[in-house]
């Protein structure tokens, strides 16, 4: 718990009394790209555009879902966080994450996404933790999250603890 306590303590990210301010474009970040300083704006407004969402996804090789279902996920979630990177006046959606949760003690997180040319600077990071900070403001303490085989270690390195004390995920999928 060290690392989250000190983690809050120090946090640069939006506080909860920015919570209303993030509906908009709210500079976090400055980062170094293709020799440029380039800055990132965090939203947690839920309108996105969903063309935009899919390039993103499709940017990683993630299959394409129905966008009318995507649509969907996103209004019944209870928060989404986006990044975005201002190029030539235009904002392009460069990162995204959502939360599902039962809004007393459960949520899980979903859809951590970050446009390949600009992962290893720590916005996969800045998704994660926005979505816990605003959970935690929430009296939310169970988060969990699936990861694929090769994004482990990463969320590890959030804090993140793989099969805790035996317990594992259990899936149902239709035949």
């Amino acid at each position: 718990m060290t690392l989250w306590t000190l983690f809050f303590k120090n946090s640069k990210i939006l506080s909860e009394s920015d919570s209303a301010q993030s509906k908009e474009l709210v500079l976090i970040n400055n980062i170094q790209y293709k020799d440029k300083l380039v800055e990132i704006y965090l939203s947690t407004d839920k309108n996105i555009n969903l063309n935009d969402l899919e390039k993103l996804c499709d940017s990683v090789g993630w299959i394409r879902r129905p966008l009318r279902k995507v649509k969907t996920a996103i209004n019944n979630s209870f928060l989404i966080v986006s990044l975005f990177q201002n190029i030539d006046g235009n904002k392009c959606l460069v990162g995204f994450a959502r939360a599902t949760s039962d809004y007393a003690f459960n949520a899980t997180i979903w859809d951590v996404v970050v446009h390949p040319d600009l992962q290893g600077q720590g916005l996969g990071s800045i998704l994660v933790y926005e979505i816990i900070k605003k959970l935690r403001y929430h009296e939310i303490s169970t988060i969990t999250l699936f990861a694929d085989p090769d994004v482990v270690m990463f969320y590890k390195n959030l804090g993140f603890i793989p099969d805790p004390n035996g317990i594992r995920g259990m899936f149902w999928y239709p035949k």
